[in-house]
């Protein structure tokens, strides 16, 4: 599970990391990892990386939803403190995702991340 401060929940947020004139994305076979840096601080003074999740109906069943949900969130929880400051990050999952196991969807995330912010470190 990804802590609270580490999660992106609101729509605005969502939308605006997938279909924002500053969003970068990059997709894969297993998924599509849109990224946005924003401008925003919390009241603590930082902005620490938030990511969320997009698992539709195309993916599978409920069951199936949950599992590479928490599967993403497994693998993308390393690799957030390797993300710059203020990042908003979405995941989108693609049907294959159903049927990859956790080490290749969290290669899919860190190639996607690394291809997105090269030179960072993250892949």
């Amino acid at each position: 599970m990804l802590p609270a401060r580490h999660r992106l929940t609101e729509r605005a947020d969502f939308s605006a990391t997938v279909r924002g004139s500053d969003a970068r994305r990059r997709g894969s076979r297993l998924l599509v990892v849109h990224a946005r840096v924003t401008g925003r601080t919390d009241p603590a003074g930082d902005a620490p990386p938030r990511v969320g999740l997009v698992v539709s109906r195309a993916v599978g069943g409920s069951v199936v939803r949950n599992r590479v949900a928490r599967r993403l969130r497994h693998q993308v929880a390393p690799l957030l403190e390797r993300l710059p400051a203020g990042t908003d990050v979405v995941l989108r999952a693609t049907p294959a995702a159903a049927t990859a196991t956790s080490a290749e969807l969290g290669e899919a995330i860190a190639r996607g991340l690394g291809d997105l912010y090269t030179g960072r470190g993250v892949s």
